[in-house]
């Protein structure tokens, strides 16, 4: 059995094999693979019996459940127009320049992934992004560099 499938089946096994078990699953497995392969959207699909189309549907609707290889960090800045009004452009040039992606990119060494995403719930605390599950408010270019210079030396 290959991992991808291993993985699936003992989520099936942890979360059940209704419609309701799709989300945890493809969660669980962004989690352990760091994002959600055809092969491992296929075997979703015939472990819950549903259509594969169904899975690749609910995958790439939710902008948490990658279905491509990301980095090792995932950077995800707010992109809501609170953000926006406190310098969200900001904080993503500062970031581009840093990095020297763009968003919707990976660095060369795989180590970052810069993304924009819907509310992260900080609107009062903005701009705001995430790095992987860990949040970061009231940002500024400098509090950005500081950041990802610590995330560098990891």
């Amino acid at each position: 059995m290959t991992d991808t499938k291993e993985l699936v089946k003992n989520l099936a096994d942890k979360y059940g094999r209704s419609r309701e078990s799709l989300i945890p699953i493809l969660q669980g497995v962004v989690q352990e693979e760091r994002y959600i392969s055809s092969e491992a959207m296929t075997e979703i699909a015939r472990e819950l019996d549903m259509s594969a189309a169904k899975v690749y549907g609910t995958a790439t609707f939710y902008s948490f459940l990658d279905t491509q290889p990301r980095g090792k960090f995932v950077i995800r800045v707010c992109r809501t127009i609170s953000c926006a009004m406190k310098g969200k452009n900001l904080i993503i040039q500062e970031l581009e320049d840093m990095l020297k992606i763009k968003v919707g990119e990976t660095t060369s060494n795989r180590k970052f992934s810069l993304l924009e995403t819907n509310c992260l719930g900080w609107c009062h605390k903005g701009p705001a992004m995430l790095i992987n599950d860990e949040a970061y408010t009231e940002l500024t270019p400098e509090k950005v560099r500081e950041i990802i210079n610590e995330y560098m030396k990891k």
